[in-house]
């Protein structure tokens, strides 16, 4: 079966109301179909804190949605760890030229250690480190 990277930004369209990639990311997650999604703890951690400030209502179906994620057979969450942090921390510290997030850095090595070329995502850091994303405005 096929096994696809989901980013934070994947997370926060399909749950965020009005979102501008919601109907990109439903489309690219329609175009991988029958597909096991990997993710992270961190890329939890950062899904959680986009959403931190949309109120209760929001926290609450942020809260549940990770719930649902963790418990989703179709889903496998890689957890935190000291080593993945410290290789996180060795990728950021090696792109100097580039603005990767520490957690995008944990993303890529989960993906590459994964053997995992495709990543539900919009961010153009993906692509500069030779995955495929997979959403696009006006693309599925």
């Amino acid at each position: 079966m096929k096994t696809v990277f989901a980013d934070a930004l994947y997370w926060i369209a399909i749950v965020r109301p009005k979102d501008p990639w919601k109907l990109p990311a439903q489309e690219a997650r329609e175009a991988i179909g029958n597909a096991i999604l990997v993710t992270t703890d961190e890329v939890l951690t950062e899904f959680l804190a986009a959403l931190s400030k949309g109120g209760p209502q929001l926290r609450k179906t942020a809260v549940d949605m990770v719930r649902t994620i963790m418990k989703n057979p179709n889903v496998r969450v890689v957890p935190q760890t000291r080593e993945g942090f410290l290789k996180g921390l060795d990728r950021f510290e090696r792109r100097p030229d580039k603005d990767y997030s520490l957690t995008d850095c944990i993303s890529m090595n989960v993906i590459e250690a994964e053997g995992i070329r495709e990543v539900l995502t919009n961010d153009h850091h993906f692509e500069q480190e030779g995955f495929t994303i997979l959403i696009r405005k006006g693309e599925a």
